[in-house]
């Protein structure tokens, strides 16, 4: 049987399609599928959503649990659950926002995403993702306007 052959990166790394942490995070998405599937859709997915965001290093953390209370605060009708083992905020079952940790993909910054079910819309193109490095209270706002067109 023929094999795909594998390409090799700048680093010398072998590289096959996704990477590890791509694909853990695929796994930790099929596992939340099948516990959804199990447990209803009346389950306490915020228990789950704050016991992700404890395991994360500090750096990550400190800026989840801030989002977190900023999300909930602000946009108090968003569901929180897990998305591919991050924090996301759903509503009516669609996810609207989610939090990607910077260490989860060794990235140099977290991320605050929003779906194509956020209305974000202006014009032709518009941000869909922010990096984020630190919460202050002008950012805290900034995510709180987001919140609030993305549901209008």
């Amino acid at each position: 049987m023929p094999t795909t052959p594998k390409t090799t990166t700048a680093k010398g790394q072998k590289y096959d399609g996704f990477t590890e942490e791509e694909r853990d995070a695929m796994k930790e998405r099929a596992k939340e599928l099948k516990t959804s599937a199990r447990r209803g859709a009346k389950a306490d997915t915020e228990s789950e959503v704050l016991a992700k965001i404890a395991e994360m290093p500090e750096s990550d953390r400190v800026i989840a649990e801030r989002l977190h209370a900023v999300i909930k605060a602000s946009a108090p009708t968003l569901t929180p659950k897990l998305w591919y083992g991050m924090p996301a905020y759903a509503r009516d079952g669609k996810m609207i926002c989610f939090f990607q940790s910077a260490a989860k993909f060794k990235a140099r910054y977290a991320t605050l995403g929003f779906s194509d079910a956020a209305n974000l819309d202006d014009g032709a193109m518009w941000p869909a993702s922010y990096a984020l490095t630190e919460l202050t209270a002008d950012v805290e706002a900034r995510i709180a306007a987001l919140l609030k067109q993305a549901l209008s």
